[in-house]
């Protein structure tokens, strides 16, 4: 059986597993402690982080776009990266964007606060860090919504890894309360169509230790 070495509220993570569901490769899961500097874990991603994905073959995969890339090449009847030239460049931007500048601005400063600050030790979240967050979260929630609001999908007509990585990212957020799904009505449209997709079944029932999620974080019709 595959394995997936994740962290629960890793972004990274969750994009990976709604990939792997989505393409009907079944895997397990190893939640794996990166603040605890496991060295066998080590072994398997010097880089010491998230997720990795160990095959039933020995291949081991990790970071969550070479494991995409992985999937797409490995397993292509479903493919989430893009079937034309011009649908893998765009997919491929939106990947990089939030996994670029989405993490850089928005997911660092409000999950890394919250959360990571807390298991690795690191003290108590900083207010002029959430407050960046969260400024800079209002302007990713327009640009989402402008893309969800002039196509079917935010990579083109078809489901995509763009859709997966946006919402890994977004979910994330959610799960700690931070995103006003009233101010962005064209965001919590799609991704209410996301959330109800039988592959972020297993997202909806995450629990952390010390967070408890609101009550529309696992509601369909929140």
């Amino acid at each position: 059986m595959r394995i997936l070495h994740h962290l629960p509220l890793s972004p990274q993570s969750r994009f990976v597993r709604l990939m792997l569901t989505e393409k009907g490769l079944p895997f397990e899961l190893v939640v794996e402690k990166t603040w605890e500097q496991n060295e066998s874990f080590h072994k398997l991603n010097p880089a010491g982080e998230v997720p990795v994905l160990v095959e039933d073959n020995g291949i081991v995969v990790p970071g969550s776009r070479v494991i995409a890339e992985y999937l797409e090449d490995a397993y292509p009847d479903m493919p989430l990266l893009g079937r034309t030239m011009g649908e893998r460049v765009e997919i491929r931007r939106l990947v990089d964007w939030f996994e670029r500048l989405f993490q850089q601005e928005v997911t660092v400063n409000l999950v890394g606060e919250k959360v990571e600050k807390r298991l690795f030790g690191q003290g108590h979240p900083d207010g002029n860090i959430l407050q960046a967050g969260y400024k800079n979260l209002r302007f990713h929630l327009d640009y989402i919504g402008y893309l969800a609001e002039t196509r079917t999908w935010l990579g083109g007509a078809t489901l995509s890894a763009a859709d997966f990585i946006a919402a890994s990212h977004l979910s994330a957020l959610d799960f700690l309360g931070d995103i006003d799904w009233r101010a962005a009505p064209c965001v919590r449209d799609w991704y209410a169509r996301i959330k109800s997709r039988p592959c972020f079944r297993a997202l909806l029932s995450d629990r952390v230790s010390g967070v408890t999620p609101p009550a529309h974080y696992a509601d369909l019709d929140f």
